[in-house]
């Protein structure tokens, strides 16, 4: 494989993803992006011109999509709308992005026999209580919980039809909650990491005693690129990197990395609808067959050096700050 296309690739994790690509291999990559709120020209500044291009377009589109598929040899489909309070709102994008585009580059996988891996979440397992053991594993059966969650189970069951019924070459990842670099100060740890930059207070749904397991999107990154390359054909990888938190146990860690004492400056608001309690993986299958291990394995550290980030790129998230916390505001939390 010389020529990726990276759909998403100007968002968080899909710029994450192109920046390790280039630095860990010689292939030329194309990123296809909407370029929607949530992406960011900035965050593919300074990689070579030579190896990395821009397409504005969107993956629902097939005349967007089919000459991009046919000219490269393996498509990483990162491209999704992906914040539940958004999904709650308004699910039509959701859908749009996440099924029907999907759909769409499937069929141009299809089409030209290109190789296709699939970037998804372990929110479509649902949750697990908070005192149950078990973790979630590619046998676990679906139980979306949100809008969100619904569309990006639905666009797995299409790939896992699509390799089955038609031969596409695909692979599916699963992964828990990504944290680090470029993410939009909407998402929990950015926001959180953000208002206390900006003076602000900690905004903490509920009790916050509902548990994520976090990795750092360049673990992510690894690993996605460890299941290109070696993965195989039709499987399911789960991606994790052992980092379950209770919410309330980040926020009193990004207190101490900010020089705050625990719960000075926390505000408990209304609790999301249908929040999911505990999500856990189990990344066995990754580490086993693949070998794959995290870099970030210490939590508190991958935190800290991204507290540094923002600190470091005020300059990016403050223009986005003011409208994403009016528009929390307006839900009341």
């Amino acid at each position: 494989m010389q020529r990726l296309l990276v759909t998403g690739g100007a968002g968080f994790i899909g710029a994450n993803f192109v920046h390790h690509v280039v630095k860990h291999t010689d292939m030329t990559v194309t990123v296809l992006d909407k370029l929607t709120y949530a992406a960011s020209r900035e965050a593919l500044d300074g990689l070579p011109a030579d190896r990395v291009s821009l397409v504005v377009g969107d993956v629902a589109d097939p005349t967007a999509v089919e000459p991009l598929v046919a000219a490269h040899d393996a498509v990483v489909h990162l491209a999704a709308e992906s914040h539940n309070d958004n999904a709650l709102s308004d699910p039509s994008p959701f859908i749009r992005t996440n099924v029907l585009g999907t759909f769409t580059l499937l069929e141009a996988a299809r089409k030209h026999d290109v190789r296709f891996h699939h970037v998804s979440t372990d929110e479509v397992y649902g949750d697990l209580e908070l005192d149950d053991p078990a973790k979630f594993t590619p046998s676990t059966p679906y139980d979306p919980s949100s809008p969100y969650a619904a569309s990006k189970a639905g666009s797995d069951h299409l790939v896992r039809a699509w390799v089955r019924s038609f031969g596409v070459r695909a692979t599916i990842s699963n992964c828990s909650n990504n944290y680090g670099p470029w993410q939009h100060v909407e998402k929990f740890i950015p926001r959180q990491i953000t208002n206390l930059l900006s003076g602000g207070r900690v905004k903490l749904y509920g009790d916050g005693l509902n548990v994520r397991d976090w990795i750092h999107t360049e673990d992510h990154s690894s690993a996605v690129l460890a299941i290109l390359e070696r993965g195989t054909i039709g499987e399911t990888y789960l991606i994790g990197a052992d980092g379950e938190r209770s919410n309330l146990e980040v926020v009193r860690m990004l207190l101490r990395l900010l020089g705050h004492a625990e719960d000075d400056v926390v505000d408990h608001v209304t609790d999301r609808a249908g929040h999911d309690l505990r999500y856990a993986i189990d990344a066995s299958r990754l580490r086993d067959e693949l070998g794959w291990r995290p870099q970030y394995a210490d939590f508190e550290a991958g935190l800290a050096a991204t507290v540094d980030w923002y600190r470091e790129h005020e300059f990016w998230w403050r223009p986005k700050k003011e409208a994403t916390e009016a528009a929390y505001a307006a839900r009341g939390q």
